[in-house]
């Protein structure tokens, strides 16, 4: 019931949901206290209304945006207050009280500083907008940029603009309480100081000194730093904001290219999503600042998702343009006929070359190249199990199996997931298991987002696990180095406190103009924060017992680092299999749609060498005897061919192999330019001769 209010109010908590149903009832509430009148029910539904308001305002709740929609935004919301205010002063007989005069005049006045103040901070937003952001772009040494206006100015400027009726509207509200004017008079020139005071603040911003210099300039100086820099392979994407993810996995690899790097973005919620990095990064909104960008230099594109504004580069044709992806998969995303469009096509392994054979979009098998996945780098090979003296485990080894399911999709279709069908009993007979095991729980972020259901799920399954968690550490036979753990608990927090100080060095910038100024990071500083997030990954798992069941969410621990701690798998078809393959390691994959064995391995290439079990998990005990004895894992060798036809050898490494593909683009790049070079050059001598 909640759930559904939740979704319908599009809010997203139960504490916005309640935030909501105040401030909506507040303003009828408000209206009836004006018609009794009385100040003291007025006062107290006035300060609910402010109060519900500002907290969905922090929350940044959609509601707030779905009002402003249906002409309830909230300059009206602060117009009807201060109008139910004027009406409540009528009903007390105060009509023809100096206060009620000087009440209307005080609103009216505040109301006409909005027009110059509003336009203020539009005009100073607009000038200070440059026509591209940068990072790692040495901007400082080569153009005049101003620094922004205080944050406190221009950040959530409306909402603290009307909130400067605060003073007026207390102050008429005590004075008609005492029966006195002189509160209400200090309260109406408490707020129109302080409104005027808040224009006259933000005037000196709109003066020529304080802002960045033309579009033209600033594009001309971007051309400068290309040919200064000269970028030879760039990774080219457009898309939404839930989209960053698609660029940010590349960033690692653009930063181990052997040629230089260069990245190119269309949105700046993409720029303001993207992971930190070493590569410079030039986001261009506009497509002819794109098509007139200097980027002669560059011989290899590489795009991350087939979007419509790629054609804005494609349409180069001194680069060789190829479409890498951002993950290989079974899906039709995966074999999209768009991709005829590019020069080549690369994917992982043999796999992918097979899905366009099979597919038929139109891309020729010569145009496909093989390049593995150099994301994968940071997943380990199995280690194997330790053996105790009969053969088999060693005595008192535990080991991991990691439950990572997937969400239940856009379409909600209950065989996306097998949290709804076949989660509880595929924990519960984990956690039963015997010989015991240890179970790591992450579920994925978007889950319970679409269905009630799969949220619910999620519940239960993380409720088992966490009372598993609490007797395990009663029983005896499970015994934990407290002074190991305090030691690596310690060291987390001397890591985090660490982190957090690197962190806040040199403060949020003020606005883009600011950040693509100062945006050139700091090596060292990127190197410190990278080593530091090992070390505080290998201190997590060492702050808790190797045996302690575990749910994991949020950003930190990554899913490749619970990977590498785990013996084994369970999941969905997702690229979470096609990842953990490259572990080498044993996992099964629940046929939540029941196809059966056979169809769902015909259907879905990353399950062929998976333990499948049905919405029972009845065939769990399979994948526990792989795990605990190598021996008895019939499909050891199906993964290691599986892992090679789907993410290609392990030698040369994949970003050997990367670089290489790009290497070989890029020569054949440079021979197409020299080749149109030397036609042009006879065209021209020809055409002398002639005259």
């Amino acid at each position: 019931m909640i759930s559904t209010a939740i979704r319908v109010a599009r809010v997203g908590s139960a504490a916005e949901l309640a935030a909501a149903v105040l401030m909506l009832a507040g303003f009828p509430a408000i209206m009836v206290a004006a018609l009794i009148p009385s100040v003291p029910a007025f006062a107290a539904a006035t300060a609910v209304t402010y109060l519900a308001d500002h907290y969905l305002h922090r929350q940044g709740s959609y509601l707030i945006n779905r009002l402003s929609k249906v002409r309830a935004g909230l300059s009206i919301r602060f117009l009807i207050r201060q109008l139910l205010l004027i009406l409540l002063l009528a009903r007390l007989d105060l009509s023809d009280n100096l206060i009620f005069y000087g009440a209307t005049a005080c609103f009216i006045a505040f109301y006409g500083l909005q027009a110059p103040h509003g336009a203020l901070v539009t005009l100073i937003r607009n000038r200070r907008r440059l026509p591209v952001a940068t990072r790692n772009v040495d901007l400082a040494s080569r153009i005049r940029i101003p620094d922004a206006p205080p944050i406190g100015l221009l950040n959530r400027s409306a909402e603290k603009m009307l909130h400067l009726d605060l003073a007026a509207v207390v102050g008429i509200l005590v004075a008609a309480a005492m029966d006195s004017r002189l509160p209400g008079f200090i309260g109406i020139g408490v707020t129109i100081v302080l409104g005027s005071l808040y224009v006259l603040a933000l005037m000196p911003y709109v003066s020529r000194k304080k802002i960045p210099p033309n579009a033209d300039e600033v594009l001309a100086t971007v051309d400068d730093w290309l040919r200064d820099y000269k970028p030879e392979t760039v990774l080219y994407f457009s898309g939404s904001r839930d989209s960053a993810y698609q660029v940010n996995m590349w960033l690692e690899t653009m930063e181990q290219l052997d040629s230089k790097p260069l990245i190119i973005l269309r949105e700046r919620v993409i720029l303001q999503n993207l992971a930190p990095t070493t590569v410079p990064v030039i986001c261009v909104p506009g497509g002819v600042h794109l098509m007139n960008m200097d980027l002669s230099t560059v011989r290899v594109a590489l795009y991350a998702a087939n979007v419509g504004k790629n054609i804005h580069l494609l349409r180069v044709p001194t680069m060789k343009h190829v479409f890498i992806g951002h993950g290989d998969s079974d899906k039709l995303a995966s074999v999209n006929p768009f991709s005829k469009a590019y020069d080549e096509v690369w994917t992982a392994g043999r796999a992918g070359r097979d899905r366009y054979a099979i597919a038929d979009v139109g891309v020729r098998d010569e145009d496909i190249v093989e390049v593995g996945r150099p994301q994968l780098a940071p997943i380990q090979k199995r280690q194997g199990t330790p053996e105790g003296p009969r053969g088999g485990a060693a005595e008192g080894y535990c080991p991991t199996v990691l439950y990572a399911p997937t969400w239940e999709g856009w379409d909600g279709d209950p065989g996306n997931t097998s949290l709804m069908l076949a989660g509880e009993n595929i924990v519960k007979k984990l956690l039963k298991a015997d010989p015991p095991v240890r179970v790591l729980y992450k579920p994925h972020p978007f889950t319970g987002t679409v269905l009630a259901k799969a949220g619910a799920a999620h519940q239960k399954v993380t409720a088992l696990i966490e009372k598993a968690a609490t007797e395990r550490a009663t029983d005896p036979r499970f015994q934990a180095d407290a002074a190991a753990q305090a030691a690596a608990k310690a060291e987390l927090a001397r890591i985090e406190a660490r982190l957090a100080v690197l962190a806040g060095n040199g403060g949020d910038k003020g606005d883009e103009a600011e950040a693509s100024r100062d945006g050139v990071v700091d090596v060292a500083k990127y190197e410190e924060i990278a080593r530091l997030r090992g070390e505080w990954n290998d201190a997590y798992w060492r702050s808790f017992p190797v045996w302690e069941h575990r749910v994991v969410t949020g950003a930190e621990p990554r899913l490749y680092d619970c990977f590498n701690v785990s013996d084994a798998m369970v999941s969905d078809i997702s690229s979470v299999v096609s990842d953990f393959i490259a572990s080498g390691k044993p996992y099964a994959v629940t046929d939540s749609a029941e196809l059966g064995a056979e169809e769902f391995k015909r259907q879905n290439t990353a399950v062929r060498a998976a333990t499948i079990l049905s919405n029972s998990a009845a065939e769990l005990g399979e994948l526990l005897e792989a795990v605990r004895d190598p021996a008895a894992d019939p499909l050891a060798e199906d993964r290691v061919e599986l892992k090679q036809y789907l993410l290609g050898p392990d030698e040369p490494t994949s970003i050997d192999q990367f670089n290489t593909a790009v290497a070989n683009l890029a020569i054949k790049a440079e021979a197409r330019n020299v080749g149109q070079e030397s036609r042009a050059a006879a065209s021209a001598a020809e055409a002398t001769t002639k005259a």
